[in-house]
């Protein structure tokens, strides 16, 4: 079973500040005074990328200098990670790092050449999303969840669910849900959304759980048809669609959720002073409305919140990795 956990964790102490994290004085101060580089640990065009996009954004209008993106995917986030942790831990160079790294990859690869609580500190959580049930409206007859599952087992072939790369909570989703059916059913990894999206309105890839950030206006369009979304409740920007317990598949809440991380060491006065510029965009109504929109929920939590976090959903996701023998080596 896949529950929600709590969304701020106990204020716990960080411990992999390292003792340069102790500067003081105009450290926090004077940053930023020249553009700060923001590595998406994922490809272009994603739920992350998008999001970080905002972030950077609304970052440069709070506190006045460029705030640079630079995708380096691969390896689950492991390459974009292995680049912030090895950075100068100064504040200038930072990243968005999502549940994966937080809470799941540790599970799927048996060398990492990073450890989140060691060579990083989080800053805050920035942002929430469900998963989406979908499907192509062109090549599969099905309107509901429960007509889905009645055509799935009536397929010789059986169906084909996509992700954006092993131990993703899309993979994760598409294996707990075809595992707790005992449907016949293949996945197959893409780089991103924007590989998954071709493969499925061609009629090459059956389905997906995937984050709902990546398809709303497609959904929107009725190219594709959703079943359900990986929430408690409906999603505000799209009612119609149902909760999957609504749709029949109940214990079924699972979210997305990332945080910034700077490299361990980096001063607290600059993690605090950035830490304030993402609650302003987290209380921002107007931001909060555009996140909605787009499939998202602007959260914030303190350092220690955005770690703990981090830490309280590992083992509900080394279970779920466990049950479906996903592997990434």
């Amino acid at each position: 079973m896949i529950a929600r956990r709590p969304l701020l964790g106990a204020g716990l102490a960080l411990p992999f500040l390292r003792p340069a994290a102790a500067q003081t004085g105009p450290a926090g101060a004077e940053w930023p005074n020249r553009a700060v580089r923001v590595i998406v640990p994922f490809p272009p065009a994603g739920s992350t990328d998008v999001m970080t996009r905002i972030y950077a954004e609304q970052l440069q209008a709070r506190l006045g200098q460029n705030f640079v993106i630079e995708n380096r995917p691969g390896a689950g986030g492991n390459i974009g990670m292995d680049a912030i942790a090895k950075s100068p831990a100064d504040g200038y160079t930072l990243g968005m790092a999502t549940i994966g790294q937080f809470s799941i990859n540790q599970f799927l690869y048996s060398r990492m050449p990073w450890e989140i609580d060691r060579d990083f500190v989080a800053v805050a959580l920035t942002y929430e999303l469900p998963n989406v049930f979908i499907v192509s409206s062109q090549h599969c007859p099905a309107r509901t969840l429960q007509e889905f599952i009645a055509w799935a087992r009536e397929r010789p072939q059986g169906i084909s669910y996509g992700s954006p790369g092993v131990g993703t909570t899309a993979h994760l989703s598409g294996a707990l849900f075809t595992h707790r059916l005992k449907l016949n059913a293949e996945h197959v990894p893409f780089r991103g959304a924007a590989q998954i999206t071709p493969a499925m309105l061609s009629g090459d890839l059956t389905c997906a759980i995937d984050n709902l950030a990546s398809y709303i206006p497609i959904i929107q369009e009725g190219r594709m048809r959703a079943f359900a979304v990986t929430d408690s409740e409906r999603w505000p920007s799209l009612p119609d669609i149902p909760t999957m317990a609504e749709a029949g598949m109940p214990d079924f809440v699972i979210t997305s959720w990332a945080a910034m991380v700077a490299p361990a060491g980096t001063p607290r006065p600059v993690v605090n002073r950035l830490n304030a510029a993402l609650k302003s965009i987290a209380e921002d109504p107007a931001q909060q409305r555009r996140s909605l929109q787009a499939g998202t929920k602007l959260l914030w939590s303190t350092p220690e919140g955005a770690a703990e976090r981090g830490r309280k959903e590992r083992p509900m996701w080394q279970e779920a990795v466990r049950l479906t023998g996903a592997r990434a080596d």
